[in-house]
Parts: C-alpha cells; structure tokens; sequence
C-alpha cells in the first residue's frame, strides 16, 4: 500500500475455515479479500475492502454456525470455487454455485440450559461449551425460527435449574417435527404440557428422547418429505438435505450425471433423496447401513410401485465390489464427511461407465477423486452446491466418465 507502513498487509485468499489470510502468510479472523490488516496492533487492525460486508446477524460471530457473514456474496462464491480447486484439478464445465437463499434451513439442532431460573437456547460458540442465546437466526426456515420463542417459556417451566436439553427441529412437508431430548415426559402433567404445546403450535409430531430411547407423544400428522414425486414418511429426526433449494440443485445434478442410465446404483442412500428421483426412469439399487431410513425407503418404493430394491448393508465396511457393480449404468454415492475410500477403490475397478460423486466434504472427496482418476475415470463436470449459507460447508456433485 502506497504510502502506508509495512505492518500493514492486504488480505489475498481465504483459509478453509473461513480466515482471512494475507500476503506474507498470516491468518486473520473476520478478514475478507481486499482488506488490509496492521499487524502492529494487538489483535490486529482491519480495514475493510470492497468485499467487506455487515453481518446478516446480531450474534455474528460469537455463534458458532456461521464463519463468513463478513463478506460479501461475491467473495463467498470466489471462496467456494477456490476451496474445491485447492483440492483438485477443475474440470472444464464448472455449474454456477447453487446457493440457498437466507432464511432457507429446514433442520437445526440447538441446545438449552436453564441457569438461576433464566434460560438459554440456541447454538454454542465455535470451538466451545458456551450457548449462544438466539434471538433471531437469518439462516432457519421462518417456521422453525417461530417455535424458539414458545419452546423457551415450555423449557423454563419443564427443566430443573442446571438441566440441559436437545432440541432437534425438521420442517417436513406436513409441518414442523420436534424432538427433545433429557425432557421429562413423566407423569400426567408432564405428558399434558408436552402435548398442549404440540397442539396449541400445530406441530406434525413432537417425541422425547430419554434413557430408554424415543418416545413419540404426539403426532398429529405423518411427517413427510416429497422426493422424486413421492411422499416419504420421515422417522424422527431423519437426516436429509438441510434446504429444499440444496436439495433441489444436488437432484438435478445427478439426474443430469446419469442421463439414460437404466440400472443405476444410489450408495449411502439414506431416505432416497436420489434413488426415488432415479427411479422416475431407471432400475435403481439403493443402498446404506442406515436401518430405519432404509426400511422408509424400501416401503414408500413399494407402495408408489418404483423400481427400486433396498440393501441394508455398511458399505465402509463390505463396499460393493465388482461382480455387484457388474450391468449397472451408472453408480452415485453420496456418503458422510469421511467419504467412501473403500468404495471408492472398489468402483475404481470396476466397469461402470458413469459414477457420480456427491460430497459435503472437499477433503474426502479429493481423495476419492483421486483414486478413481489414476484408475481411468475423467472428471468431465462440476456442480458446486452452497446450501449452507455464509459458512464454510461446501457440498458438490462431480460426474466421472470411464474412459476407453
């Protein structure tokens, strides 16, 4: 900087985490690219660039769900293209980022704590123990932000002072399903305040998770989540795509990848979230270690009459290998942040002529990558997905090809 003395340094690119990182090296929380920082300064002193932005949230950043509200929406995108090129090489045809808008997220899992009578709810501060009292959350679906407020007066009256509580909320298609975990539902009062309350907010269902498991109190109506045309039962806080835009993007993504494909394996399928779109047009073998989300799967395909048989099966540990894989079209897999190396490794000897990747973790994924490339699959296409919004959680979708 012209002018200016050299402990004053510009910030040039973004570290994993969301960091600011400077010229010569150094990392800055809460910098963006552009700005300029005087290390000279005890914590250092930012001086914001033209991508510097005012945080969407009056807990930014004490809470710990969000690390780039700090920057505008341009730099974000740049940062999630850099985090994916940091750990491969990018193919030619690279999507635009699919990026959910604010107030989007249909499942969050918070914590409450009642202290001295007063009670806090909400999410701990990044790297601690420390519950972040939520106000308002930017990110939460408008139906999930509005039951904060009513579950605060039921959780100061039903908890003992020094007593915890998980909440876990999901926005199904029929409505708003809770699960409240180290809640008492004992004894007729209990049971009578718990009930009111899923009555009087017009909850879908509301459960209690003790020593003994799940309890479902009320259920007032089957939750439910449409995937490929059709409705899915939910089991009680079910893992799905944490937006309906999210969903949508990694969807298309994957019907795209597979095209035509008339046999086509969804690995690590959870619910169904590809497999019931899949079956739309193909033959699909879904597969995953997750009992009950298999179980829902193979029941909701049965009853809609799709072609789609079930496999409750871990695939960390027996990976489908190549006489499985033998006649199939293509194969998706979608597993957890790990990734699926030891799939992976056996997809990379099999025949298969597409394979679809979808991944919530660049880590894994480079590495998966990897080993099907040096067997002879071509990454040809790239689909970023940004679901969750101002953080540093990137997801994507990557089509591989065989090549002769």
């Amino acid at each position: 900087m012209s002018g200016v003395a050299s402990s004053w340094r510009p910030i040039v690119r973004l570290a994993a985490r969301g960091d600011g990182v400077s010229d010569d090296g150094r990392f800055v929380p809460l910098a963006a690219v552009g700005d300029s920082v005087d290390f000279s300064s005890n914590p250092p002193r930012i001086i914001a660039g033209p991508h510097h932005a005012a945080p969407a949230c009056a807990h930014y950043p004490d809470c710990g769900g969000c690390q780039m509200q700090h920057m505008d929406e341009a730099a974000y995108r740049d940062f999630v293209i850099d985090r994916l090129s940091r750990v491969l090489a990018l193919p030619a045809d690279v999507r635009p980022i699919a990026l959910s808008p604010p107030r989007s997220r249909r499942r969050a899992s918070l914590k409450a704590l009642k202290r001295s009578g007063k009670l806090v709810l909400g999410f701990h501060s990044e790297g601690t123990h420390a519950l972040v009292d939520i106000a308002d959350c930017p990110v939460l679906a408008p139906e999930l932000m509005a039951l904060l407020g009513p579950l605060r007066v039921l959780l100061r009256a039903r908890l003992r002072d020094g007593q915890g509580a998980g909440i876990a909320l999901t926005l199904s298609d029929a409505g708003v399903d809770v699960l409240l975990a180290n809640v008492s539902a004992e004894g007729l009062a209990a049971i009578e305040a718990l009930t009111n309350f899923a009555d009087k907010h017009d909850l879908a269902r509301l459960s209690v998770e003790g020593p003994g498991g799940i309890d479902t109190l009320v259920e007032r109506r089957q939750p439910v989540l449409n995937m490929g045309g059709v409705a899915v039962p939910l089991p009680v806080a079910p893992f799905l795509q944490a937006t309906r835009e999210g969903e949508a993007a990694l969807v298309a993504a994957v019907l795209e990848s597979v095209g035509g494909a008339a046999r086509v394996a969804d690995l690590f399928c959870g619910l169904g979230t590809f497999a019931l779109p899949l079956s739309q047009k193909a033959a699909v073998l879904a597969v995953d270690a997750a009992g009950p989300a298999v179980m829902a799967l193979g029941a909701t395909a049965r009853s809609a009459g799709r072609r789609v048989e079930v496999q409750h099966r871990d695939l960390f540990r027996r990976p489908l290998v190549d006489k499985e894989l033998a006649g199939l079209n293509a194969v998706v897999f979608d597993p957890p942040r790990a990734g699926a190396e030891a799939q992976a490794k056996a997809l990379a000897a099999s025949p298969v002529p597409v394979i679809v990747a979808v991944s919530c973790n660049p880590n894994s994924f480079g590495r998966d990558a990897k080993i099907l490339v040096e067997s002879g699959y071509r990454l040809t296409t790239l689909w970023p997905v940004a679901q969750f919004r101002w953080s540093s959680h990137v997801e994507l979708v990557a089509r591989f090809e065989r090549q002769a």
